[in-house]
């Protein structure tokens, strides 16, 4: 039994990549892990790379879910991107950053967060 926290989180990533199935989108991968840290969802459609962070909560008590994708997170998911890219053999993309920040069960996906 995962914890509630883990259990929001794989939640979360589930309501985000049915977002982008519904939107013309294909999985490219999920949960992504290297050495330097993990990407939630890749999705593609045609050029468009997409490298998003999702962010779930309960609720916005503390502050709504995409203020926890801070300068630092930025960064590291351009690492992270660029190393997927170097690894991935996929070539010729434009790539975007996204954040999907969930609260409840309310989806809201701010495209080109950064």
């Amino acid at each position: 039994m995962c914890s509630p926290h883990l259990e929001r989180g794989r939640q979360g990533e589930e309501l985000a990549a049915a977002w982008y199935r519904n939107h013309g989108f294909e999985l490219v991968a999920r949960n992504w892990r290297c050495p330097s840290g993990e990407v939630d969802l890749i999705v593609r459609r045609g050029r468009l790379l997409v490298v998003c962070e999702v962010k779930s909560r309960r609720s916005d008590a503390y502050g709504g879910p995409a203020a926890a994708v801070g300068r630092l997170k930025q960064q590291r998911l351009r690492r992270l991107a660029a190393e997927w890219l170097a690894t991935s053999g996929v070539h010729s993309v434009d790539v975007r950053f996204d954040v999907v920040a969930i609260t409840g069960v309310d989806v809201e996906v701010i495209e080109a967060a950064f």
